[in-house]
């Protein structure tokens, strides 16, 4: 396949840093127009020398003739258009510089090649993983097989030995009845019977040894799958539970699992029963050294043991306690508001239906916290597990549960070891067994919660939660805070790009982790995975001045939902970038070039724009913007402030400086779908037609008044108070073309 059919192939982010690799000086059209005939050159060659690489300038403009000839019959005035546009670009830069043009084509192929590369080892990794774990599957679904067939062939064989021993039975007793009888055997033929009969006990002696061979090697494999069940399956996909929790990839359903559990069970069961048989044939017939009657005993024992820890293992927190009211943020819980939190039990037999009733309790058998708060759970907190009609599983779910805060009688001296966002909480889930013979206390446990007060202290309490299932999977160790251990950045890294992706269509690159590592690290750090980020760093102020990098995020999480989300997932905006990266990503590009990045100054969250222009010298100089914040996009929108801002210099018609949407997107182009009022816009000075009443139509727009001896400074500030509680970012004026 053809290197640029392969790039097309590729996910968003590899064809981001496709994307980048071109611009106006050798746009991605002639890319994707000469693709077959950029590929088919040795450009590398070309690059050095003068006269071939003239040669192939002028193909090249030859083949822009034929695709423009293209274009013209099919009659697409606007494909022509761009072609002609293109010629002439490449002729203005590479008509006296052809090599130029070549060393950028053999540049942009390297750098291709080295994004595939990069793309398909991703790939061959993530492929050999799920290739393993598809075979991990295969090799358990083919034990359980296994162990279902090597029932059933005891199953068969135990009514084969009950034929047997029916069929022994009746010639002995008829052997003694004819015995007996006048003219009855002669006695060639009496030991002729004798002797079928003897036949017979031995291979009845030999059919119940197999049988019992066969319902140890069942009970063998059955505990095997167990082993692998509840110490590998169960495990994964609770440390899948964990990690879907936070933001991380959906966990997988408990469905295949349910299977499994439930294939062993009825497994366990069958072989019970089969001993229950086995007994009534021993007490019709013993003899000495019975295998039956050696081994019964043990082997009962044995099956009702797995049986047990199976069961015993099969209740599970299928969906942690979460507010409906914030469906991304699960494990943190406020007071007197509803959670809900649902529970399944693995063994799907029929018997169990209406049978298990389980009961929901606060910190059960936590050891004494000195200190720590104490809650009360209102609302139904007792419910019965029954088959549902969706998926058939034996289920439980509680929905209008609460939390109240036990009230301590006089002054609370013995205030907590830890704050409230760091004391970790847990709710159990208890029931009882009590079916044939069968009692049993089946008990599970939620992930660790943390119980707030005020909504104001969910991204706190959520930044608990993600440290915990982060850091550890020991859902008891409700002590963690006391002594929380550090994260590596690699952890780290990965969880914050969970947070964007899972509210979000875009998580973080390896650009913005890069800006946040060095944030976390410093640049001395050089962003090593194994860099040690501590709690204290991650969401405590570490002095006066500064605030938690952790509500910095939050902030920007909120603000992105609220006002930039269209934005964020169509990628313009590159967000997290510090000053001097983005210096670098400005210089060289054309006047107006702009970016849009988070300001690192704002605890609420708030978002700039810096843009380039060229001095007399011909010297990048950078401007940026103060940030806006909420309060200012809620009133107008980004792109609408990007569209009609307005830089006021002294006796100078005001103009809005921004062009090009990094690295080289026309503004409109990038936002002009979400201008508002886009279809309706009027006429310049059109005083009769912007209003029945004949008043000009206005609009906010976002101006900056400087001194022209400031217009180099770094910061543009916005106007003064022009319009309410939006302070210094935008005014109401006609709506003027000055362009």
């Amino acid at each position: 396949m053809a290197q640029w059919c392969q790039l097309q192939l590729l996910e968003s982010k590899y064809q981001e840093q496709v994307d980048q690799l071109y611009d106006d000086s050798f746009p991605m059209d002639i890319r994707q127009y000469l693709s077959k005939w950029i590929e088919s050159i040795d450009w590398e060659n070309v690059a050095v020398q003068d006269s071939l690489a003239t040669v192939r300038f002028h193909d090249l403009l030859a083949q822009l003739d034929d695709q423009h000839s293209r274009f013209a019959l099919e009659n697409n005035f606007l494909l022509q258009h761009n072609i002609r546009k293109i010629k002439r670009n490449l002729q203005d830069h590479f008509q006296e510089d052809p090599v130029h043009m070549a060393m950028i084509i053999s540049r942009n192929l390297k750098e291709e090649q080295k994004i595939l590369a990069a793309a398909k080892s991703i790939e061959t990794d993530r492929e050999n993983t799920q290739t393993s774990m598809v075979l991990e599957k295969q090799k358990l679904d083919n034990k359980v097989k296994d162990m279902k067939n090597k029932v059933q062939e005891a199953d068969q064989n135990v009514k084969s030995l009950e034929y047997l021993q029916d069929e022994h039975d009746f010639k002995e007793n008829t052997l003694k009845n004819r015995e007996h009888e006048m003219n009855g055997l002669t006695q060639k033929q009496l030991e002729h019977e004798k002797l079928q009969i003897a036949e017979m006990c031995f291979k009845l002696k030999f059919k119940r040894g197999e049988v019992v061979g066969q319902l140890a090697e069942v009970l063998n494999i059955a505990e095997a799958v167990q082993s692998d069940l509840i110490s590998e399956e169960l495990a994964e996909w609770k440390k899948r539970q964990q990690i879907s929790c936070i933001g991380g990839p959906p966990n997988a359903c408990l469905d295949q699992l349910q299977n499994w559990f439930t294939a062993v069970a009825e497994s366990l069961q069958q072989v019970r029963q089969l001993l229950k048989e086995l007994q009534e044939l021993e007490q019709k017939y013993t003899y000495d050294n019975d295998p039956i009657k050696q081994q019964k005993g043990f082997l009962e024992g044995r099956a009702l043991s797995l049986f047990r820890n199976l069961l015993e293992h099969s209740l599970v927190v299928e969906r942690q306690p979460c507010m409906p009211t914030h469906p991304q943020r699960p494990l943190v819980l406020k007071t007197q508001v509803q959670f809900t939190v649902k529970l399944r039990f693995l063994v799907k037999l029929q018997e169990f239906n209406y049978q298990l009733k389980v009961k929901a309790l606060f910190d059960k058998d936590v050891t004494e916290k000195k200190g720590f708060r104490k809650f009360n759970i209102l609302g139904t907190n007792t419910k019965v597990m029954n088959m549902e009609e969706s998926n058939g599983s034996l289920a439980a779910e509680f929905r209008h549960l609460q939390l109240k805060e036990q009230k301590v009688a006089g002054n609370r001296t013995n205030e907590g070891p830890l704050i409230v966002t760091e004391e970790l909480h847990c709710i159990c889930f208890e029931s009882e067994l009590n079916q044939s013979g069968l009692e049993l206390k089946l008990e599970t446990i939620s992930l660790p919660i943390v119980v707030i007060s005020n909504v104001s202290q969910l991204p706190s309490g959520w930044a608990s939660i993600l440290w915990y299932n982060m850091l550890t999977s020991e859902p008891k160790n409700l002590k963690f805070f006391l002594s929380p251990p550090a994260a590596s950045w690699g952890q780290l890294s990965e969880v914050l790009s969970w947070q964007f992706s899972s509210v979000t269509k875009r998580g973080l690159n390896e650009e913005q982790l890069g800006m946040l590592a060095d944030k976390l690290l410093g640049q001395k750090a050089q962003r090593n995975p194994e860099g040690l980020v501590p709690w204290t760093k991650f969401c405590k102020s570490l002095s006066e001045k500064s605030f938690p990098f952790w509500l910095w995020i939050e902030a920007i999480l909120d603000l992105i939902k609220r006002h930039l989300l269209s934005l964020w997932n169509d990628g313009c905006i590159l967000g997290f970038v510090s000053k001097e990266r983005e210096k670098a990503l400005l210089t060289g590009k054309c006047p107006g070039t702009f970016l849009l990045r988070f300001s690192e100054s704002s605890r609420d969250g708030a978002i700039t724009f810096t843009w380039v222009e060229h001095d007399q010298y011909d010297k990048p100089v950078f401007h940026a913007v103060e940030p806006y914040t909420k309060k200012e996009l809620s009133a107008v929108s980004l792109p609408d402030i990007i569209r009609t801002y307005k830089v006021m210099a002294a006796e100078n018609i005001p103009e809005n400086p921004l062009r090009l949407l990094y690295p080289d997107i026309p503004k409109d182009k990038s936002f002009g779908k979400y201008y508002a009022g886009a279809s309706e816009a009027s006429e310049p000075m059109d005083v009769e037609s912007s209003s029945s009443t004949g008043y000009m139509k206005t609009e906010l727009i976002s101006v900056s008044e400087v001194h022209p001896s400031r217009l180099q400074d770094n910061m543009m500030p916005m106007s003064p108070d022009v319009f309410g509680e939006l302070k210094r970012s935008v005014r109401q004026c006609p709506v003027l073309d000055w362009s």
